[in-house]
C-alpha cells in the first residue's frame, strides 16, 4: 500500500460539522478518517443512531475508520495528588475505574466501525513520573487484556501532559506491558512540542513498538515552550521521519492531527494547509 492510500485525518481537526468533514474528505480523496468528536460531542458518548449516521455516510463514500482517538486514561492515578492536565475533547474526566469502563465503550465503538485500534494515554503526568511507571503499566496491562478479548489494538500516544509523555517513556511502558495488543502511537510533533528531538532520537527509542502514527508539526523554544504549526513549517523532521518509517517497513496508517488554526481562519483552513505541506514533504521523502 502506498503512503497516500494509508492517510487519514482526525475529523474534528476539520470541523464539528459532519457535512463539512465529508466535503473535506472528498476534496482530498482520503481513504480513512479517525474519529474523536463530531457535533461537539465525543463519539463514545453518542447514541447508536448518530453512530449509524456516521458509518453509513462514510460507507457511501468508500471511506473507512482508521481508529478511535479516545481520551481513555486522561485522568489522574490519584485525584489527591497534583498533576498536569490537558484537553479531553468533550469527554468527562472521572476516575481510573471510570476510564476502564470508558475503554470497554471505546472498544465496542471501534468494533462498530470496524476500526483497527483505539488511542489511549498513560494518566495525567505526575511530578515524578518515573515513580509511577509500574502502577501505570499494571493498568495498561489490564487494558491490553480487554483489547485482546475485543480483537482491537490499543495505541499508547506520547503526549507531554501524561506520564508517557515522550518516546523513552512510552517505549518503557510498552515493554513493561509486553502485549501484542498494545503498541505505541508515535507522534513526532508531540515530541517536538514538548522540547524533545523527535528524529532520530525519539524514533530510535520507539521504532520497534510503533503501531500507529499521528502527523503534526511544532516548534519549540525554551522561552515560549511548544507551538503547533502547519506540517512542513516546524521542527518535527517529518521528511526524514516518513522516509525512515517507510524504509523500515512500517505498514500502518498515518493520521493528520494538526492542532493548528490560522489567525482569522478555521480548523479546516489549518488542516488544508497541513495537507499541502505533507504532500510537498512526501514528494521529497
Amino acid at each position: 500500500m502506498t503512503f497516500l492510500s494509508r492517510l487519514s485525518v482526525l475529523t474534528d481537526e476539520v470541523s464539528q460539522n459532519w457535512d463539512e468533514v465529508l466535503a473535506f474528505v472528498e476534496e482530498h480523496e482520503l481513504p480513512y478518517v479517525e474519529l474523536r468528536s463530531v457535533w461537539r460531542a465525543n463519539v463514545m458518548d453518542m447514541e447508536r443512531e448518530r453512530l449509524r449516521q456516521l458509518r453509513s455516510t462514510l460507507a457511501e463514500r468508500g471511506v473507512k475508520v482508521s481508529g478511535l482517538a479516545s481520551p481513555v486514561f486522561k485522568c489522574a492515578l490519584d485525584p489527591n495528588r497534583p498533576v498536569e492536565r490537558g484537553d479531553t475533547f468533550f469527554a468527562s474526566e472521572g476516575t481510573v475505574n471510570d476510564h476502564m469502563d470508558m475503554l470497554k465503550q471505546a472498544l465496542e465503538v471501534a468494533g462498530f466501525f470496524e476500526a483497527p485500534g483505539v488511542r489511549i494515554f498513560s494518566f495525567w503526568r505526575e511530578r515524578n513520573p518515573e515513580l509511577y511507571m509500574d502502577e501505570v503499566a499494571e493498568h495498561l496491562h489490564q487494558a491490553a487484556r480487554l483489547a485482546e478479548q475485543a480483537g482491537v489494538m490499543l495505541w499508547l500516544e506520547n503526549e507531554p501532559s501524561t506520564n508517557g509523555g515522550y518516546a523513552d517513556e512510552v517505549a518503557l511502558l510498552a515493554a513493561k506491558v509486553n502485549s501484542p495488543f498494545l503498541r505505541v502511537l508515535w507522534d513526532p510533533g508531540n515530541e517536538r512540542y514538548g522540547g524533545k528531538i523527535p528524529f532520530p532520537d525519539g524514533y530510535e527509542q520507539v521504532r520497534s513498538w510503533i503501531g500507529h502514527v499521528h502527523l503534526k508539526d511544532a516548534v519549540y523554544t525554551s522561552e515560549h515552550g511548544g507551538k503547533c504549526v502547519p506540517i512542513g513549517e516546524g521542527e518535527a523532521c517529518l521528511e526524514k521521519q516518513l522516509d525512515a518509517l517507510e524504509r523500515d517497513g512500517y505498514t500502518g496508517l498515518y493520521t493528520v492531527e494538526t492542532h493548528f488554526v490560522p489567525d482569522g481562519g478555521t480548523p479546516a483552513d489549518g488542516t488544508r494547509r497541513s495537507f499541502s505541506g505533507l504532500r510537498r514533504i512526501w514528494e521529497h521523502a
